[in-house]
């Protein structure tokens, strides 16, 4: 049985036993909650994401340092990050964009009924932009391995990689213990990845005995035009880009993807996600190591499709109950902020409502409107974070078709990178 059926076996018998737990009426202080579902699978599923997180910081380090120091002295480095930084903003910018034009059509926020406790919401505070630039470049390049300081690591990642490339001997020797390093990190992913299906049972027998029925009934409208307007995005936008500018089949690719897709939609988190992206972007889609390495840690760090789509129905939503009339000026300020907060705000944590925030702010609606849409937010950031992953690889996919580092054959091999059990 291969890990793509079990994991959905897995995900659907979570579904299942959660939704019953919940209809039981199990008491919350009672031991099927406390020692069952709050005790023993809640601690499955900590532990299956955590053996997930592990692996991003190393595998990060090893596979961007390989990458750079193959890319470093051929002068290739700089095109491929203008390519893969600007399919990022754009596709972003695509992503808001869609999402304020159904919501507009839509209209959710017209007869929404507001949310039982009180609206009280405190933002944090998003980092200025020279905070932000300087947050970019490490002092510490150990403390930003500790801290999961992704783009620090990246940065170091790559300035060590280039420095390798250029250091002769020395640095052929240095590559080779790298190169080696990342075999037997992506050894380890595969073994890992094996526990996926038991994680996955956990986090969704968690997730659905908990979760918030009655909220979700009163926000429908906003929660069916978020997930409507991911579902368009995945299916259109996506497909359009990898057949105008990669001359790839999309249902060869999303194929491919559906692992690093499921396990993201179960954990909720691209960087959780990033080994299983990574894999699979290398050694099922065929994207050599240089362009994976440096294009799918990034886009796990600042690819915002997902939350874009969110912000733009949010902000409508909220405007609109409300009672707000936003002019076009208002929506191009929420396309801009929403595409530019993606990069600014990509190392912060909750990077999604301080997001929402800023854009927020910047059209003059109220912050605590975010109340207004957090108790349904759970189950629409699992299905954004699956298109923000799908996003990564498409995006990785792409630059590689474009530089002549995709494999086609290993593309086109249905059995290229499997795992089977």
């Amino acid at each position: 049985m291969n890990l793509t059926l079990r994991i959905l076996i897995g995900m659907s018998a979570g579904l299942v036993l959660g939704v019953s737990l919940q209809q039981l009426g199990f008491p919350l202080d009672g031991w099927v909650m406390v020692y069952g579902v709050n005790g023993l699978i809640d601690a499955g599923g900590t532990i299956f994401v955590n053996s997930l997180k592990l692996m991003v910081v190393p595998l990060v380090f090893v596979s961007l340092t390989c990458g750079a120091a193959s890319l470093g002295d051929s002068g290739h480095m700089g095109r491929l990050g203008g390519k893969t930084l600007g399919l990022y903003l754009l596709t972003t910018a695509l992503a808001v964009t869609l999402a304020l034009s159904v919501a507009l059509i839509v209209s959710p926020g017209e007869g929404a009924e507001p949310p039982e406790q009180p609206l009280s919401y405190v933002p944090s505070q998003p980092p200025s932009v020279k905070d932000t630039l300087i947050g970019i470049f490490p002092t510490n390049p150990v403390a930003a391995m500790a801290e999961g300081k992704m783009l620090q690591i990246i940065v170091f990642a790559l300035l060590l990689g280039i420095a390798i490339s250029r250091a002769g001997e020395g640095g052929a020797r240095l590559k080779r213990f790298f190169d080696n390093v990342n075999e037997v990190l992506m050894k380890l992913i595969t073994l890992l990845i094996q526990l996926a299906p038991y994680g996955v049972f956990c986090l969704m027998t968690k997730l659905f005995a908990t979760v918030g029925w009655q909220e979700i009934y009163k926000l429908l409208g906003y929660f069916l035009t978020v997930a409507g307007t991911l579902v368009l995005h995945g299916a259109i936008v996506y497909p359009a880009f990898l057949v105008l500018l990669g001359r790839i089949n999309p249902v060869t690719f999303f194929t491919k993807m559906r692992e690093p897709m499921l396990v993201a939609f179960s954990t909720s988190s691209s960087g959780a996600t990033l080994p299983v992206t990574l894999r699979t972007v290398e050694h099922k889609i065929g994207v050599s190591n240089e362009v994976a390495a440096f294009a799918v840690p990034l886009g796990a760090t600042i690819n915002m499709d997902g939350t874009a789509i969110m912000q733009g129905v949010a902000t409508v939503f909220i405007a609109q109950f409300y009672g707000f009339d936003l002019a076009v000026g208002d929506y191009l300020t929420v396309i801009l902020t929403a595409t530019l907060a993606s990069i600014g705000t990509a190392a912060v944590p909750g990077v999604g409502l301080i997001m929402l925030t800023m854009v927020l702010t910047q059209v003059g609606l109220p912050v605590e409107g975010i109340m207004l849409i957090i108790g349904v937010d759970r189950l629409l950031d699992m299905m954004r974070t699956a298109v923000n992953v799908a996003g990564d690889g498409m995006v990785a996919t792409i630059v590689a078709r474009s530089e002549g580092k995709l494999d086609l054959d290993v593309l086109n091999d249905p059995e290229a990178g499997r795992v089977i059990a």
